[in-house]
């Protein structure tokens, strides 16, 4: 499989409904061909204090940006027919699929593939965690803007090119 999209969500608080990020590196051929970030306005809209502390993003930041229908509208088609990628994948498919829920849209059953599960399988006790930056750092990637959408699915997709490719 070198071809897929690496996918990463960050939300405001504690429902998987507040997507206020989305991260997309979209992998054809073993080569990124396309990165994609958006804000996205939350629901619900309001921001919890630790989640800020971890991600810097606030109600300022995604107070003028599309809802998630509007955002998903666009980037749908670039990864349609693609298996996703995601470190700890059950937490990024969970906010696919409830928000795909709350605004009453379809959900194409996507396929999800799981680099924290891929680094158990390859790695297991030879690193000390399995969190992205401990997995990214291993596999040569260094992930310094750890919880920015763009750069945490990027480091997905160049785990899952490193151990599962």
């Amino acid at each position: 499989m070198n071809s897929f999209a690496a996918i990463d969500f960050e939300i405001a608080n504690g429902y998987r409904t507040s997507i206020c990020s989305v991260g997309i590196i979209i992998v054809r051929n073993g080569e990124i061909i396309e990165k994609i970030y958006r804000l996205i306005r939350p629901e619900p809209e309001y921001y919890w204090r630790s989640f800020t502390k971890i991600h810097g993003l606030t109600l300022e930041d995604t107070e003028n940006a599309e809802i998630f229908p509007a955002v998903w509208a666009e980037i749908a088609p670039k990864i349609e027919g693609l298996p996703l990628v995601a470190h700890n994948s059950a937490f990024d498919e969970g906010c696919l699929r409830a928000v795909h829920k709350m605004y009453q849209m379809d959900y194409p059953n996507y396929e999800f593939h799981c680099t924290v599960r891929a680094s158990r399988k390859v790695f297991g006790k030879k690193l000390p965690n399995h969190k992205l930056p401990t997995v990214a750092l291993h596999c040569g990637f260094d992930l310094t803007n750890h919880h920015n959408a763009l750069a945490d699915a990027e480091a997905c997709a160049y785990i899952y090119r490193s151990i599962v490719l």
